[in-house]
């Protein structure tokens, strides 16, 4: 799931993928609370899986949130 989401964040989001450290923030990647809700919808959108973008904030970074979005894909 964190290649899915690095993949997204890549070609929606425009982040070099070098950038792409365990442990990376949002903050780190340049991404801001609108740039969060614009992510939350893609990930329903293209993983099927609804995730706030409140709850993006919370988990603050790309692996926490490949994590939850493979929790919430296992429960649906």
């Amino acid at each position: 799931m964190y290649e899915k989401l690095k993949q997204i964040m890549c070609s929606k989001f425009q982040v070099p993928s070098a950038e792409f450290v365990p442990g990376v923030t949002f903050e780190d990647l340049g991404l801001d609370s609108l740039d969060l809700v614009e992510l939350s919808l893609v990930i329903e959108q293209e993983i099927g899986v609804r995730i706030s973008d409140d709850e993006l904030a919370e988990v603050g970074q790309l692996n926490n949130v490949a994590d939850l979005v493979t929790s919430r894909r296992a429960t649906v």
